[in-house]
This record gives structure tokens, sequence and C-alpha cells, in this order.
């Protein structure tokens, strides 16, 4: 397991989400952030509760509310920031991802 200091971020938002679902389901506060193919602009994110981190995850800590990320999602992700964020269309985590050169309106698919 990997600490990953600055090479993502979750926020406060996004944090008391993740524990409030977790509350809800009798799980861990632990976020697992994924990337696969697929989506409108070639990758996709992936976000699942997880009951703990696997061997050669990265982990971050935002209020008590852990993020975690396998090494090959990490590349596509890394310096990012995971948001909750609630609007008229709806509620959804959001990443801010610098690596991205292209996105989708929905925000939950991009390209490099």
């Amino acid at each position: 397991m990997r600490r990953m200091a600055e090479a993502l971020t979750l926020t406060k938002s996004a944090a008391e989400r993740v524990g409030w679902i977790a509350q809800k389901q009798g799980k861990p506060a632990i976020l697992r952030l994924s990337v696969e193919g697929g989506g409108c602009s070639g990758f996709q994110y992936k976000f699942d509760l997880d009951e703990g981190p696997e061997e050669g995850d990265s982990v971050s800590e935002t209020d008590g509310v852990k993020l975690v990320v396998d090494p090959v999602s990490l590349d596509l992700v890394a310096g990012s920031v995971v948001d909750f964020v609630e609007s008229l269309g709806g509620a959804a985590f959001r990443v801010e991802n610098p690596n991205a050169a292209a996105g989708c309106g929905c925000g939950s698919s991009f390209g490099i």
C-alpha cells in the first residue's frame, strides 16, 4: 500500500457523502476509484465502496474517509480531485482530472 500524499485529493464534500453511504450500507468508509475502458471519451471512472486497500493500492484520506486507487488507474488519474456535487441535474461524484485531454458532458468519461 502506497500513500498518495498529493497524488489524489478527496474533497470534504465527497468524504462526507462516502461516510454517509458507507454508514447506510454498514461498510467501511473506503471509496475505490478505478478507470475502465469505455464511455463516450475512451475511459470512464468507476466508484465503489471497498472493504480495504489491496496490495499496491495508493491511499489518501480526508476526515477519516479513505480513497484507494489501483496502480494502473493511478497513472490515468494522478493529481485529480474527487468531489461530490449536487445540482438540478442530480448528485454525483466528479473527478477533476488534469491528465484528461477531452471529456464528456456527463463528466463520467475522459480521453488522454
